[in-house]
């Protein structure tokens, strides 16, 4: 059994074969996925997958590079997309200094204002950090989420050693995707050999970071058995008993997933 924590399902990439990927997943031990959104019109999108299919669960939340028309009046849109009961986190989040598609500042508001949401809703976050590490870890810090046991997790763990033990040390997981794979990756296989193992996620982030065995080709959830087994091989673990442990990990975090 695996769970693919991160999947953009919704995307148009796979509006021709959507209900075959699912299928494919499910063939490959994927019983779980969670589509995060990343923008209200995403939240939609999401929310009709998830009601389509058993077993995928969303997310709701506004990316940053999405932020940029941000309105404080959102938040209350957020919150009411949050009571449907496959909503599972507050997410795709965060901030993005790699891209300039939003201004620093507008981005950070709307990261401070959805920590507060998912802090009042009782829900986990899913954070996108690019290039932002400093700033992140110091709105975490300060946000009201600080000091809760399963805050949440940084998806797509792509930053350094010290930000990895920032994170971990507020109770934070990290979500591992086909990087992980990629035969250059030796500093970012060394942060999952020392990460504890009940903080590790897996995901494919779907469409985007195919794995080293489908690389430059469209991602998808059945493809997260090779960042399982690549994970598994660096902790010295069988692929079954890391994917028991990393599922036991998802549905510890996503405490609404079931």
């Amino acid at each position: 059994m695996l769970i693919d924590t991160h999947c953009h399902l919704d995307f148009e990439w796979f509006d021709e074969d959507r209900e075959a990927v699912v299928a494919r997943a499910l063939a490959a031990g994927v019983t779980r996925i969670i589509v995060p959104a990343i923008d209200l019109a995403g939240c939609t999108a999401v929310l009709q997958l998830a009601e389509q299919f058993e077993t995928v669960y969303a997310a709701v939340g506004v990316h940053p590079n999405s932020s940029a028309d941000w309105q404080d009046n959102w938040i209350s849109n957020l919150h009411e997309l949050a009571q449907h009961e496959k909503v599972v986190a507050v997410g795709e989040i965060g901030l993005d200094y790699y891209r300039d598609h939003s201004p620093k500042a507008v981005q950070q508001r709307a990261l401070r204002q959805q920590l507060a949401l998912a802090a009042d809703l009782e829900l986990p976050v899913i954070l996108h950090n690019r290039e932002a590490n400093e700033d992140i870890i110091c709105l975490l810090t300060e946000s009201p989420l600080a000091g809760k046991g399963r805050p949440g997790v940084l998806h797509s763990f792509a930053a350094d050693w010290p930000t990895a033990q920032a994170a971990l040390a507020m109770g934070y997981y990290l979500g591992f995707t086909g990087p992980v794979t990629y035969k250059k990756a030796d500093d970012l296989r060394q942060i999952v050999a020392q990460v504890p193992l009940e903080r590790i996620l897996v995901e494919t982030d779907a469409p985007f970071l195919a794995p080293q065995q489908y690389r430059g080709k469209r991602n998808e959830p059945a493809y997260v058995q090779y960042v399982a087994e690549r994970i598994a091989a660096i902790r010295g673990l069988t692929a079954a008993d890391f994917a028991q442990q990393s599922s036991a990990n998802a549905q510890c975090l996503f405490a609404r997933m079931s």
